[in-house]
C-alpha cells in the first residue's frame, strides 16, 4: 500500500489532546500506519515529569461516562483515572423557576455519569503512553501549508529556521483551529456568537460537592460546577464554568476575590454553601463554530478545528473523541485493504458515519443555551415544564442521560482484525 518515496502514512497537525489521542488510537489499532505528529512540544522522556502534582489553578476537561469506555480501549484509563473526578449526580436548574431535573449514575447502573481531568494529567498521560509507541514526533515544528501529489498529500513543515516537506497519504489537522491552517487549506468555518464569554476558573465552597455536577441556567447566561479533587473523597472543590456579558466580565474582573465569590453566589445560589474560594480566572468568547465539509482529498478537520461548542454541555472534546475512533476505524480498514488513506471514498466514509453524531450533539449543545437564554415569560413556563417533565418521565430522563454520558452516538468499539461486515453486525 505504502509507497517507498512517501516519509510517512498520516501526518498530524497538532499533538494536543486531539492529535495524541489519534496518534495513540491508531498506534494500538492500526499498529502498521506510519504516523508523524508536527506539534509546537517535543515529546522525550526528559520534558515529561516524573510525577504530577495537582494544581488548585489546573484547566480541566469534562469526560463523559463514554469517554472513559474509548480510554479503557486504548489502555490508558488506568493512568487517567488516578486523578479523575467522578461525576455521580448532575443536577439541571432554571434560576428563579421552579423548574429541575436530577439525574444519578446508580439509577443507569453505572458507577459514575463521567469524570472531570485536569488537561495537563490528561495530556501527561498520552505522553507517556506514546513513549511506548513508534509515533515519529516532529517538535518543535509546525505545518504551514500543503499540497496534494498523486501519492496523496506533500506538508511543508516549519522547524525553527527551516521549512522541509513531509510526503505522506493523508494529513489530519488537529491544531484546534487557531493556526490558520484550517483556512490556509480552505475550509470555510461558520461562526455564530453567542455574545457572551466563558470565565473558567476554581472554586472552594463550605458544603461538599458531593460528587455533584450543576447545570445552572440564569438570566444572565448559563453555568455549570463540576465536582473536582479527589477520586474517591467528596471534596469542597469545584471547577466552574461562568457565563458572562463584556460588561459584566469586566465587572467579575476587576473585583477582589472576595467580591468576585459574593457576586458569584448571587448568581449561583446555596445549593453548595458559601463559596469561599476562588482561583486564577481564564476567559473567551464564546462561539459556535462549524465546518459542515470537515473533509476533502488528503486531508480531515478533527476536533477544535472541526467545531467548538458552548461548553456548559461539556460536549465538545467527548464529541472529537468519539468522532475520532470512527476515523481510526475507517483509517484501519483503508488500510487493511490497500486504499489510500487520504482517498474521498475513506475520509467520506467517516464524515458520513460521524454526521448524525456530530449534527445531533451540536444540536442539543446550541439548543439547551438558546433555549435557557430566553427570559419571556411563555418561553419560561414551557421551559419549566420540559425540565419537571424530565425530571418524571422515564423515557425522556434516560434520553437526556444518555446524551449527557456520551453514549447516545457512540460507536461500539471494533478490534483488530474485525471485518466492516462483522461491525455492522455488532453495530445493529
Amino acid at each position: 500500500m505504502t509507497e517507498a518515496k512517501l516519509d510517512t502514512d498520516l501526518i498530524i497537525a497538532g499533538g494536543g489532546l486531539a492529535g495524541a489521542t489519534l496518534a495513540l488510537a491508531l498506534s494500538r489499532v492500526a499498529p502498521d500506519i506510519r504516523v508523524t505528529v508536527v506539534e509546537t512540544v517535543p515529546l522525550a522522556p526528559d520534558a515529561l515529569p516524573g510525577d504530577y502534582q495537582p494544581s488548585y489553578d489546573a484547566r480541566s476537561t469534562a469526560l463523559a461516562w463514554g469517554s472513559r469506555l474509548v480510554f479503557e480501549e486504548l489502555g490508558l484509563w488506568q493512568s487517567v483515572s488516578e486523578f479523575a473526578t467522578p461525576i455521580r449526580h448532575i443536577h439541571v436548574s432554571d434560576r428563579g423557576h421552579f423548574g429541575a431535573t436530577r439525574l444519578h449514575a446508580g439509577d443507569h447502573d453505572q458507577e459514575a455519569m463521567g469524570y472531570v481531568v485536569d488537561n495537563r494529567w490528561l495530556g501527561l498521560c498520552l505522553m507517556r503512553a506514546l513513549l511506548d509507541t513508534g509515533i515519529t514526533w516532529q517538535a518543535p515544528a509546525e505545518v504551514v501549508g500543503m499540497q496534494p501529489t498523486t501519492e496523496g498529500v506533500s506538508v511543508r513543515v516549519r522547524k525553527a529556521e527551516e521549512e522541509f516537506e513531509l510526503r505522506g497519504q493523508c494529513l489530519v489537522v488537529a491544531d484546534g483551529g487557531r493556526s490558520g491552517l484550517r483556512e490556509k487549506l480552505g475550509f470555510v468555518a461558520r461562526t455564530e456568537s453567542y455574545g457572551q464569554n466563558a470565565l473558567i476558573t476554581n472554586v472552594t465552597t463550605s458544603e461538599s460537592h458531593q460528587f455533584t455536577a450543576y447545570e445552572r441556567f440564569t438570566e444572565a447566561g448559563p453555568m455549570a460546577l463540576l465536582p473536582h479533587g479527589s477520586p474517591e473523597q467528596a471534596g469542597h472543590r469545584s471547577a466552574l464554568v461562568w457565563t458572562l456579558s463584556d460588561a459584566d466580565l469586566a465587572e467579575v474582573l476587576a473585583l477582589s476575590d472576595d467580591d468576585k465569590c459574593r457576586r458569584l453566589q448571587d448568581r449561583f445560589g446555596w445549593r453548595v454553601g458559601r463559596f469561599t474560594r476562588i482561583g486564577e480566572c481564564h476567559h473567551y468568547p464564546l462561539k459556535l463554530t462549524t465546518v459542515d465539509e470537515s473533509v476533502r482529498p488528503g486531508v480531515v478537520l478533527v476536533g477544535n478545528a472541526a467545531h467548538a461548542l458552548h461548553p456548559v454541555a461539556g460536549q465538545g472534546f467527548n464529541l472529537a473523541l468519539r468522532g475520532l475512533m470512527t476515523l481510526v476505524e475507517q483509517f484501519r480498514v483503508a488500510s487493511e485493504q490497500g486504499t489510500p488513506l487520504g482517498s474521498l471514498s475513506v475520509l467520506g466514509e467517516y464524515q458520513r458515519l460521524h454526521w448524525p453524531d456530530w449534527q445531533q450533539t451540536v444540536r442539543f449543545s446550541d439548543s439547551l443555551v438558546r433555549l435557557f437564554g430566553q427570559q419571556k415569560a411563555p418561553v419560561a413556563g414551557v421551559r419549566d415544564a420540559g425540565l419537571i417533565g424530565l425530571d418524571l418521565v422515564v423515557g425522556a430522563k434516560r434520553w437526556f442521560a444518555r446524551h449527557a454520558m456520551g453514549t447516545g452516538g457512540r460507536r461500539p468499539a471494533i478490534t483488530p482484525g474485525q471485518s466492516g461486515q462483522e461491525a455492522a453486525q455488532h453495530e445493529q
